[in-house]
């Protein structure tokens, strides 16, 4: 693959995608997944790629040494390279039988479109990029044999699979088919997780160090958890002393499993009000039902996955986060989360504080929050940095 002059200036600064307005020629007739040859348009070699011919990500880099030609020992070696990462960046996790993280996390392991989380002692796997595809199989053995796993269950049923060319899969691909649903235990806390049918993997594995940090900020606060799913940060903040927690998401089946991670947990009693609505609505409707809290989290699902539907996800995102200034008392705070990759930093602090300002509310930005590092972000890839978190107080 030949690039057009100038157009390897992004590879050089190691930015891991090529687009398809940047390739000059290509050689040969390579297929989905294959391995070619980057080269800038004088012929200097600048990476070996995966080969994406129905994305507009049209090559994802596998490695930018020419000596590191991939093969079934590469992938090997970037496995083994990623769980040694993870034992460094979440000890705590990765030793508990019980536990749960992220043990590969697409570029930012060098396995672009390749996602897998461990819970307990399960391994879901999620396959996104024509490059992965071609090495599933011996990927899915790679993991077993280096994390002594019983089973891989495949999510691969994401929307990005589509844009890539790739039917939507799931179901067992080593091993027996998972417990329905399957335990694990975050911070002393256990949740209940569905792996076939849970949004994501089956948890939101991103938000371990926030549900921790919401979990810190609880005691004696009247909560509301917006789009909470299976009760994470409900759960979290209950263990901390929240005196009551009003959860609200517009999946019945999520909110069955929140209650049984309530109980597990428990949590039952009075002070637990769980509530099938559409968000939207609800923060509306509660503001005239003239209810108040002192903490609301909303942690709403992916809103804008690329730049062009940030327009409409910024106006999703001022109408929540003005409603819930709304649902604050003076002193309160709202936890509020963007995990849509089209919206950045920048823009979402923007939209919160436009927020603010239409709701005639005085505020005070105390924290900025993250994924958990066992969601590692490339520095030349900031379009990894998918999560982004804002903690506000009202005045």
């Amino acid at each position: 693959m030949l690039l057009k002059p100038g157009r390897e200036r992004s590879l050089a600064h190691r930015h891991p995608w090529i687009f398809s307005g940047a390739i000059d020629k290509l050689s040969g007739a390579p297929g989905s997944g294959d391995t070619v040859r980057v080269s800038a348009s004088d012929g200097r070699f600048l990476a070996w790629a995966a080969w994406s011919p129905r994305s507009q990500i049209r090559a994802r880099v596998w490695s930018f040494d020419e000596r590191e030609q991939p093969d079934d020992d590469f992938f090997r070696r970037r496995v083994e390279r990623a769980l040694a990462r993870r034992r460094m960046l979440a000890p705590e996790s990765a030793d508990g039988l019980a536990g749960a993280l992220r043990l590969v996390h697409c570029e930012a392991d060098g396995l672009p479109g390749l996602i897998v989380d461990r819970y307990a002692d399960t391994l879901v796997m999620q396959v996104l990029s024509a490059g992965i595809e071609r090495w599933r199989d011996l990927l899915a053995d790679a993991l077993i044999g280096q994390t002594g796993c019983a089973r891989i269950y495949e999510r691969s049923d994401a929307e990005v699979r589509e844009l890539e060319g790739l039917p939507a899969r799931s179901g067992v691909l080593r091993g027996d088919a998972p417990p329905a649903p399957l335990e694990i235990v975050e911070h002393g806390l256990r949740y209940a997780v569905d792996i076939p049918g849970g949004q994501k993997t089956g948890f939101y594995l991103d938000q371990r160090d926030n549900r921790r940090r919401i979990r810190e900020l609880a005691a004696g606060r009247e909560m509301l958890n917006g789009f909470c799913y299976t009760g994470g940060f409900s759960i979290a903040a209950f263990a901390g002393g929240a005196s009551s927690v009003v959860s609200v998401d517009s999946s019945g089946a999520a909110l069955e499993l929140a209650r049984r991670n309530a109980r597990a947990n428990g949590f039952e009693g009075p002070g637990a009000e769980w509530i099938e609505a559409d968000v939207f609505r609800y923060l509306r409707d509660a503001r005239g039902q003239g209810r108040r809290f002192d903490l609301v989290v909303l942690d709403p699902p992916k809103l804008a996955p690329t730049e062009k539907h940030a327009p409409a996800a910024a106006r999703a995102y001022k109408d929540i986060n003005l409603n819930a200034l709304k649902l604050l008392r003076p002193g309160g705070l709202l936890a509020t989360f963007s995990c849509s990759g089209g919206v950045s930093a920048d823009l979402f602090q923007k939209i919160v504080a436009g927020a603010a300002v239409d709701a005639g509310a005085s505020a005070t930005l105390l924290e900025r929050y993250s994924a958990a590092p066992d969601h590692p972000v490339l520095l030349e890839f900031p379009q990894g940095e998918y999560l982004k978190g804002l903690l506000v107080r009202r005045n």
